[in-house]
């Protein structure tokens, strides 16, 4: 990974590929993206040079300030999303049992259960593709002794914990995921339509509807919608004609989409599925155990002149928000 942190960041980076050979692991299969593919985002990232004089720990407080005379708290969703679905992602829930429910909801017609479930199985792929290698992995991590190591160990536990029950016959790979997604999508959810854009499969792929999808999201201010469309924004979409104008094409621009999110809502704690998918899929893990998404970028993959720029954008991307 082409990572160039600041020594004085508080950031632990294991090269995800070394480790794993060392540890003679088995993790194949499809690495989790949209909501839980940050590991290869922040790799692009945080390959940007990094000023080791900056002190851009302060400019996520400073964000938050000049955004914080905003008519709406910015960590509200508009009305209308079932936050009882949503919320259940996070926490201790049992994701197996949590997936029975939404399979049945979804089944009924329900695209919001659809795209919830699809991302139960993007987050569980990797531990139900071979639940016991997984597990066995975890102990080889651990026996290491490495700071590294047993940071990424512990956030794969969790996964492990949390994903209990699925197996290897549940079929969690990207084939099943992708048809999830897809299904939501021509139900009419704006994340799962985003999220194929982001994989690179949009439902048409005409520059005006891509153009159109960005403009839907930006304007919803719906922060499961700005994560979801991050990897379209970034270093994929320079030179497409169909962004000009917007945040794209650089890539910070996707982290500027990510942090939007977290302003506007997405669980971006210490403790939530994006920063545990970092740690446990792509060895990027803070050593600050209180850390959020927003201070870990701020922190690690940009520098003073590009906290500046990234402040900007996140500005632009809930703009409309503080007008209303």
């Amino acid at each position: 990974m082409a990572f160039a942190p600041a020594l004085k960041t508080w950031l632990l980076v294991v090269p995800a590929v070394a480790l794993l050979g060392a540890a003679g692991m088995r993790m194949g299969g499809h690495l989790l993206h949209a909501q839980e593919s940050g590991p290869a985002a922040m790799d692009a990232g945080m390959s940007q040079p990094v000023d080791t004089q900056a002190t851009p720990t302060a400019l996520p407080a400073a964000l938050a300030r000049r955004l914080g005379a905003s008519e709406l708290p910015l960590n509200a969703v508009p009305s209308g999303l079932p936050l009882d679905i949503r919320a259940d992602m996070e926490g201790n829930t049992d994701l197996f049992a949590f997936a029975q429910r939404l399979r049945g909801q979804a089944d009924s017609g329900n695209v919001e259960a659809r795209w919830m479930l699809s991302r139960v199985y993007d987050y569980c792929s990797q531990y139900a593709s071979d639940p016991g290698g997984y597990q066995l992995d975890n102990s080889v991590l651990t026996g290491m002794g490495e700071r590294a190591a047993t940071a990424m160990a512990a956030a794969r536990q969790r996964v492990a914990a949390r994903c209990g029950g699925f197996v290897a016959s549940d079929g969690l790979g990207y084939p099943l995921v992708f048809a999830q997604r897809r299904q939501a999508a021509q139900g009419g959810n704006l994340a799962a339509e985003a999220s194929l854009l982001a994989d690179g499969q949009p439902l048409q792929s005409d520059e005006d509807y891509r153009r159109g999808l960005v403009e839907r999201v930006r304007d919803s201010h719906d922060p499961e919608a700005y994560m979801a469309l991050a990897p379209a924004m970034g270093l994929r979409a320079s030179g497409d004609r169909a962004m000009t104008g917007m945040v794209a094409g650089e890539a910070l621009s996707e982290l500027a989409w990510r942090v939007a999110a977290c302003e506007l809502g997405m669980p971006c704690g210490s403790d939530s599925v994006l920063m545990n998918s970092f740690c446990a899929n792509g060895g990027i893990c803070s050593q600050d155990e209180g850390q959020d998404f927003t201070d870990f970028v701020y922190d690690a993959a940009v520098s003073r002149q590009g906290a500046e720029k990234m402040t900007e954008w996140v500005e632009e991307l809930i703009g409309k928000r503080k007008r209303r």
